[in-house]
């Protein structure tokens, strides 16, 4: 008979529903996903479920808003080793977001590929947050516009086009849609290096040497 609330001892039930709600979203898609079916994956009654989450949707948002919120993290912690380099720094968050979704499938997948039909509206405060990782990459294009590194009109556009490449080779690397011929980390190299070349400046292009030793 399934458990009707979580005892201490079975550890964080909230934890366990988020999980497995993560594993049968990539599994089996959003409308085939069902309050008995996640219970019944982890021995537990529907009812203790909604303790925590009032419906799917809440569950889905959930899993968007924690991922989100682990990129945001990882973004800042590699945008801090960088004060003063807006091309190293802009490098390093590139990387640091392809490595993201190729380290976090799951999370990738929830986040940006998965397309329910019908959810309900994505909660303002939720989608605020999630809007801090193009603000560290518009951060960064800015510093560098105004230092003379980056040529960039509009930073906020700027960003979602850096996103816009980065997230074309997560989504073909992990839907393995590359040609077996090219190296991966070659073509991961390439697409960063694209991406930055496409906003520095023709002397910034030319020059061998960073920001920080100018």
């Amino acid at each position: 008979m399934p458990n009707e609330q979580a005892p201490s001892e079975n550890g964080d039930l909230r934890r366990r529903i988020l999980d497995t709600t993560r594993h049968l979203l990539v599994q089996e898609g959003f409308q085939s996903l069902s309050m008995r079916k996640i219970a019944r994956a982890i021995d537990y009654s529907a009812t203790s479920i909604y303790l925590y989450f009032d419906s799917k949707d809440a569950l889905l948002h959930a899993l968007i808003d924690e991922g989100m919120d682990r990129l945001y993290k990882k973004l800042k912690e590699e945008a801090e080793k960088y004060p003063e380099d807006s091309v190293a720094r802009l490098e390093a968050l590139c990387t640091c977001f392809v490595e993201f979704g190729l380290d976090n499938p799951e999370y990738y997948e929830i986040m940006f590929l998965l397309h329910p039909e019908h959810m309900e509206r994505y909660p303002a405060e939720k989608y605020r947050r999630a809007r801090r990782n193009l603000d560290v990459i518009a951060a960064t294009l800015a510093e560098g516009d105004e230092k003379g590194v980056f040529d960039v009109e509009d930073t906020r556009v700027s960003a979602s086009t850096v996103w816009a490449s980065l997230h074309g080779a997560v989504s073909l690397l992990l839907a393995e849609r590359i040609d077996v011929r090219i190296d991966r980390e070659e073509f991961i190299e390439t697409t960063i290096q694209h991406t930055i070349n496409g906003f520095m400046t023709p002397t910034a292009r030319s020059s061998p040497v960073s920001e920080t030793a100018s």
